[in-house]
C-alpha cells in the first residue's frame, strides 16, 4: 500500500510562490504516473498537473491544466521517491487544498487528467493566496 505525503502550502500573496512536495513509499516509483489536483470550497477536485512514464520513448511525458499552463511545473526526484510542484505567478483563484496521486496502471499515451485514474492519493495540503 503506498502512502503519499505532501508538504509546502501555505499562505502567499499573489504574484508569489509556492514549491510543494510529495514523499511517496514505494520502491518502483520511477515507473508511477503522478499527478497533482486542487479542491477549492464548493467546487470538483480538479486536474492540475501530470508526469508519467513512457518505456518505449524512455521520457516522461507531462500535462498541464490551461489554468496553471506557464505558470506550475511538475517535477520529479526518483532517488528521493518525491514529485514536486513548483507554482510560480499565483493568483488568488489558485487557492485550494493540493492533492498529490499516483497511478501504477496506465496507459503512456493516456492524459492522467481524471482523479478516477489515480490509486492512491495523499492527505492535502492547503494552499492560501491573498490578493
Amino acid at each position: 500500500q503506498m502512502q503519499l505525503v505532501e508538504s509546502g502550502g501555505g499562505l502567499v500573496q499573489a504574484g508569489g510562490s509556492l514549491r510543494l512536495s510529495c514523499v511517496a513509499s514505494v520502491r518502483t516509483f520511477s515507473t508511477y504516473a503522478m499527478g497533482w489536483f486542487r479542491q477549492a470550497p464548493g467546487k470538483e477536485r480538479e486536474f492540475v498537473a501530470s508526469n508519467r512514464w513512457s518505456s518505449r520513448r524512455q521520457t516522461y511525458y507531462t500535462d498541464y491544466a490551461d489554468s496553471v499552463q506557464g505558470r506550475f511545473t511538475i517535477s520529479r526526484d526518483n532517488a528521493k521517491n518525491t514529485v514536486y510542484l513548483q507554482m510560480n505567478s499565483l493568483k488568488p483563484e489558485d487557492t485550494a487544498i493540493y492533492y498529490c496521486a499516483a497511478s501504477s496502471g496506465y496507459a503512456p499515451t493516456q492524459a492522467m487528467d481524471q482523479p478516477h485514474l489515480y490509486d492512491y492519493w495523499g492527505q492535502g495540503t492547503q494552499v492560501t493566496v491573498s490578493s
